[in-house]
């Protein structure tokens, strides 16, 4: 087989939200489809049949055991169009693609979609393990009198819901506590935070304004822009914020240097270059490389969400690349702290020094939000349309960290 080359047309996201708010009573399944409606009638593919569409969400019901699949019949798509899920925590928007881009790569799709969605507003609600398994006695159940001895095993505190929360099942420790463990390690300071906050609302709002996103974006349940964007914050007003999460004198980490929990969705629309040259499509930017590493934190001094730094350094060496090679980087804020403690360990590692003018120019998900699995086909969306307008040869780094210790990083050039 011949390598083809794998680019990015274009992208589509519905405008992120806080949790419980304007999307509050939509599914992951209706923001999936409305991210895929967009990029339909944006490229005209309304009927058409797509090799494969590829998605996933961090926050599933059972009955979304086949989201993706069923986001495409729901959407304006062929009903003919293939979809499967994939899932890798934060970095299932960014796997997605690269799942995509080698399809393409190697010539067994020439057009597919790629992306993610989370709602953190239509988290599932777990019941707890006795009450689990005593509605499955229940249900297997045949006559009346094992259907009674099967309800007389609940207890009154089994009926209690377990309340939804995104914690490490080897450590108990949600995302920010143990973020704030690596913060205090890396000697990373509040006020450093804090400006790297501010720059990424700075930009994200900046970018809004000169309308970047007007062809990246379709408006869903009457909002338009991004609601968690301040436009207007200040170091002042941020320097404000009390901790939530660390102890004592050393927390340092604020609503406003943490991202909040967010609801959207997003897809990117991939192509063979040759289809997209003959579809009269732009092409963006091409899919290069990517590389995943695994960090641990469970038994050994690894950080939780600093494994992109372990794969940065194989994915550079890969192509011959170094960081002051790349025009634009886009380093996933999780945490403002995750940013600054990755590029404080590429620098001991001796990888290099990044050029903050060249980091988040267009803002991040501190600004815009976070939802969990649509995070990456948003980043690779605004990064290729950023690549198209700097021009030929041009490259943009993606980093995205997640759950479980690890990390996802790609290569783009125009």
């Amino acid at each position: 087989m011949t390598s083809r080359n794998a680019v990015v047309v274009g992208g589509n996201r519905t405008p992120f939200v806080k949790a419980g708010g304007k999307y509050a009573m939509a599914s992951a399944q209706d923001l999936m489809t409305a991210a895929l409606d967009g990029l339909v009638a944006r490229f005209g593919l309304s009927g058409q049949r797509v090799d494969e569409v590829v998605g996933g969400a961090v926050l599933k019901h059972t009955r979304d055991f086949n989201l993706t699949r069923e986001s495409v019949l729901g959407s304006a798509l062929s009903p003919l169009t293939p979809a499967c899920d994939l899932q890798q925590a934060c970095c299932t928007g960014l796997e997605a693609v690269v799942y995509a881009s080698n399809k393409i790569k190697l010539g067994q799709a020439r057009l597919a979609i790629a992306g993610g969605v989370d709602s953190a507003s239509d988290a599932p609600i777990v019941v707890t393990e006795p009450l689990r398994k005593a509605l499955l006695a229940l249900n297997r159940a045949r006559s009346l009198p094992e259907k009674l001895a099967a309800i007389a095993k609940i207890r009154p505190g089994d009926l209690m819901p377990v309340p939804p929360g995104v914690v490490e099942p080897r450590t108990g420790m949600s995302m920010g506590e143990s973020q704030a463990m690596t913060t205090k390690k890396w000697g990373i300071s509040r006020e450093d935070q804090d400006e790297l906050s501010l720059a990424s609302h700075r930009n994200l709002a900046k970018a809004w304004d000169e309308g970047f996103f007007d062809d990246l974006v379709t408006p869903y349940l009457r909002v338009a822009k991004d609601g968690i964007l301040r436009p207007d914050t200040t170091r002042e007003a941020l320097a404000k914020l009390r901790p939530v999460f660390g102890k004592g004198d050393t927390a340092t980490m604020t609503a406003g240097n943490s991202t909040a929990l967010t609801d959207g969705a997003a897809v990117v629309l991939l192509a063979e270059e040759e289809e997209a040259r003959g579809r009269g499509w732009p092409v963006l930017a091409k899919v290069i490389d990517a590389q995943v590493a695994a960090s641990d934190y469970v038994n050994g001094a690894d950080d939780l969400l600093l494994a992109p730094a372990q794969a940065i350094p194989v994915l550079l060496e890969r192509n011959a690349l170094t960081l002051a090679d790349f025009d634009f980087l886009e380093f996933h804020e999780a945490f403002a702290s995750t940013v600054l403690a990755t590029l404080k360990s590429l620098e001991q590692a001796g990888v290099g020094t990044v050029d903050r003018t060249k980091l988040n120019v267009k803002g991040s998900s501190l600004a815009a939000g976070h939802p969990f699995a649509a995070t990456g086909a948003r980043i690779v969306a605004s990064l290729a349309k950023m690549l198209a307008e700097k021009g030929p040869g041009s490259r943009g780094l993606i980093s995205i960290c997640a759950a479980g210790g690890q990390g996802v990083v790609a290569i783009l050039e125009a």
